[in-house]
């Protein structure tokens, strides 16, 4: 029985075995059965896509049977085009209908409700643009990076609502609604784990400030992400530059208030222990790099705190010096020897020769409107050259002396071979060009007043272009000057001057003059840092006085003799150079270096003034470490002049006035020779100046853009031809001292000087407060 039972059993599963054989066997010809052969596709739905576009992603074509896996494969390439909404494909005999409903196409991207960001800013970063296919990934990609741009500027809150408006021809106009929100700023900065220096002291180091009502002209006192990054980094260089060389940020984190306003930021530090400089020296297998010369360049040594920022201006100065030396390729390591039990890094510079890499080529980024060829002829390298990292840094900062660019950045990359790389110079263009009035106060000049045309950038060209018209209490000038810099497509400029000027001395010295002339100038580099710049001035000088004042026209003695004598006009053929020699570290805020220029001019070569006539000046800066402040730099300043006729005396037009601006503590003309009983100023034959000024910091904010200054002027002037009885000139040596405060203002520069004259003669005119201010709208 039991074996009976099971095998009744095996036979009935048998059985059920072949049923279920038999059921598939029979399936699988039904399915073959519907994959019908297709004579014909259709297209249904297209607007402007033409049908046999659509036809050529079909992964089916007539006279092939169509399956579900050809079917499901060209629904997934119709719809990886982007050129649809919706797909569907059907079948009907043998004619396969594919029906589409097309995406349609942009006819405008609007924004609505943005203040803060301008509208041509937000076109950057949108993909969908006109005439373009619209499609839902792409408007949600858009949306993101609105809404990340506002993040960028401070504003967390900010929400971007996409909406299409329906037009005929399956058209639409996207318009992004943005809801701005408030600015999401920087409650509070905190700082756990430090120990050494103060919050306020991290504080100050960082570039996001703390939200205060005085930064409302400025983005830093808001959240950026990018900006806390950078932060860690400039809390690391604080700290290594003070010595702490196992400093290290552990986490730097944001914190949302619960209002949703602003961000609590908390930087998490260790700071360690304080190293000092051991043994520091210089190693080098190149025979021509003395090492005992190479020593005197390191900034660090023995004993002094640890300053990785003297590191990086050692390895600096020995690169120059190689490249000096003609060894471009240099490669400078420092190799550090750490004794943490002593809290002492020794350190040894290895100067090795490393290997040759040619410039394969140089790409200018961010030119829109200046020609590539005036950003390349101030490049001291060229495509072939060998590169030269003194060259690469010379040509950077002869580029942002152009003025013609905010930034100015040199990048490398590697080129088509280990031996060659690509230079990316990438440049953001600033106005050039100003249609300008001015308005200003001067304690000297009494109300300013400025209205010019000036190009110098004419038509992208790196011409100069300037029509003026000054006035003030006591100067009007009107001028037209045109200057080419590459004349020719040569390193020769050349330009024109056309000037009238009226200058009223009527207070200083009881006259006025009026200057009309003509100069031709031209200019060559001698050197790399030296320039020569010959020209031709033709130049007619009316002198006029009030005959009220002359006793020679039976006046009443008002003005001086001497004055009275040098009234009527003068003509002046003059030819004459400017030699300027630059070195400074920055062309337009140095902080190291130096520069000197001398000039001088013949009259003679016809007109009636016949003199010689030479002025010089030599400026010196240096940054300096000055009670633990940093961005402090001091200025020397010495400028000189001396006129001398060929014949009779020097006329009152190209004597020397000096005071006010130009030697504080003393009113305009106020310092020099002077008629004693008019007390009329009558300008000197010489003069020699010189200033030491420092500037720094004041502790406010760094946007607000204050600093101060203490300055101590010193000098003469003086040395008249003829001197008379009534005549003071005692060529003796003056000087005043005294405290200024600049401020860089949205409005325009601001300057308060107040100055004490401390030696000075009897006769000269002091003022104790200068204040000067102007604009441009």
């Amino acid at each position: 029985m039991f074996l009976k039972y099971h095998a009744a059993r095996i036979v009935g599963a048998f059985a059920l075995l072949l049923v279920a054989l038999g059921v598939v066997s029979l399936a699988v010809p039904a399915a073959h059965a519907e994959a019908v052969l297709i004579q014909k596709v259709v297209v249904q739905g297209n607007q402007r896509i033409e049908a046999a576009t659509v036809l050529s992603y079909l992964a089916v074509q007539p006279g092939e049977k169509a399956t579900t896996a050809q079917v499901d494969a060209s629904l997934k390439a119709l719809f990886a085009t982007g050129l649809f909404a919706d797909v569907t494909i059907e079948q009907d005999g043998g004619t396969l209908i594919v029906k589409v409903v097309e995406n349609p196409i942009i006819n405008r991207v609007l924004f609505e409700g943005n203040k803060r960001l301008k509208e041509e800013d937000l076109a950057k970063e949108v993909q969908l643009l006109p005439r373009t296919v619209y499609t839902r990934a792409k408007v949600q990609s858009d949306v993101q990076r609105i809404v990340e741009l506002y993040r960028r500027a401070g504003r967390y809150a900010s929400t971007v609502e996409p909406k299409l408006i329906q037009l005929e021809q399956n058209r639409v106009n996207l318009v992004f609604e943005i809801t701005e929100g408030p600015k999401t700023g920087v409650r509070r900065i905190n700082f756990i784990g430090n120990d050494l220096f103060s919050d306020a002291t991290l504080r100050d180091t960082l570039s996001t400030k703390e939200t205060r009502w005085w930064r409302f002209l400025t983005q830093n006192d808001s959240y950026d992400q990018d900006r806390l990054t950078y932060d860690r980094e400039v809390l690391r260089r604080f700290y290594l530059s003070r010595g702490y060389a196992d400093f290290r940020v552990i986490s730097a984190v944001a914190d949302l208030t619960p209002d949703g306003k602003d961000f609590f930021i908390t930087f998490t530090v260790e700071e360690g222990e304080q190293y000092r400089f051991g043994d520091v020296d210089v190693a080098t297998n190149i025979s021509a790099l003395d090492p005992t010369v190479l020593r005197p360049l390191l900034t660090m040594k023995p004993g002094q705190i640890y300053d990785v920022k003297k590191i990086d201006d050692s390895i600096d100065a020995l690169i120059y010096a190689a490249g000096t030396k003609g060894y471009a390729f240099v490669d400078v390591r420092p190799r550090v020897h750490r004794d943490r039990e002593n809290h002492i890094i020794g350190i040894t510079f290895e100067v090795n020769e490393g290997p040759r890499v040619y410039v394969e080529k140089i790409n200018i980024n961010g030119n829109s409107r200046t020609l590539d060829k005036v950003i390349r002829r101030e490049f001291r390298l060229s495509e072939g050259d060998a590169f030269n990292r003194v060259l690469v840094d010379r040509s950077k900062s002869r580029i942002r002396g152009l003025g013609y660019f905010k930034k100015v950045e040199i990048t490398e990359e590697q080129g088509s071979a280990p031996d060659r790389t690509v230079l990316n110079v990438d440049v953001q263009e600033q106005s050039t060009g100003e249609l300008s009035l001015g308005a200003g106060y001067s304690s000297a000049d009494s109300i300013l007043f400025d209205a010019s045309v000036t190009e110098r950038n004419l038509l992208g060209r790196g011409q100069f272009l300037r029509l003026r018209l000054a006035a003030s209490g006591r100067r009007q000038q009107v001028d037209i000057r045109f200057l080419e810099p590459y004349f020719l497509d040569r390193n020769l400029s050349a330009g024109f001057d056309i000037f009238k000027t009226r200058t009223d001395y009527t207070n200083e010295g009881g006259f006025n003059t009026d200057a009309t002339g003509l100069v031709l100038r031209t200019g060559f580099p001698l050197t790399e840092y030296s320039r020569i710049a010959p020209r031709y001035t033709l130049r007619v000088d009316d002198i006029r006085v009030d005959n009220a004042g002359c006793t020679r026209y039976g006046g009443n003695g008002t003005i001086s003799d001497t004055v009275c004598r040098e009234q009527g006009s003068s003509s002046s053929s003059i030819l004459g150079y400017t030699y300027t020699l630059d070195k400074r570290n920055d062309p337009l805020q140095p902080t190291g270096g130096f520069s000197f220029d001398v000039s001088q001019d013949v009259a003679g070569l016809g007109g009636s003034e016949q003199y010689l006539k030479t002025e010089g000046g030599f400026t010196a800066y240096k940054a300096i470490r000055w009670f633990g402040w940093s961005k402090v730099v001091a200025k020397f300043d010495a400028s000189f002049g001396y006129v001398y006729a060929f014949e009779d005396e020097v006329n009152l037009a190209d004597r020397f006035f000096k005071g006010s601006s130009t030697f504080r503590g003393f009113k305009t003309a106020g310092v020099g020779p002077r008629d004693t009983r008019t007390s009329d100023s009558l300008g000197g034959d010489v003069y020699g100046i010189g200033t030491v000024e420092v500037t720094f910091p004041l502790g406010l904010p760094e946007e607000l853009g204050i600093t101060g200054a203490l300055f101590s002027d010193f000098g003469t002037v003086g040395k008249l031809d003829d001197p008379n009885p009534v005549m003071r000139d005692d060529l003796s040596l003056r000087m005043s001292v005294g405290v200024g405060v600049l401020w860089n203002s949205p409005f325009g520069p601001v300057r308060l000087d107040f100055a004490n004259a401390m030696l000075k003669e009897d006769y000269d005119q002091t003022e104790v407060f200068r204040f000067s201010a102007g604009t441009r709208f």
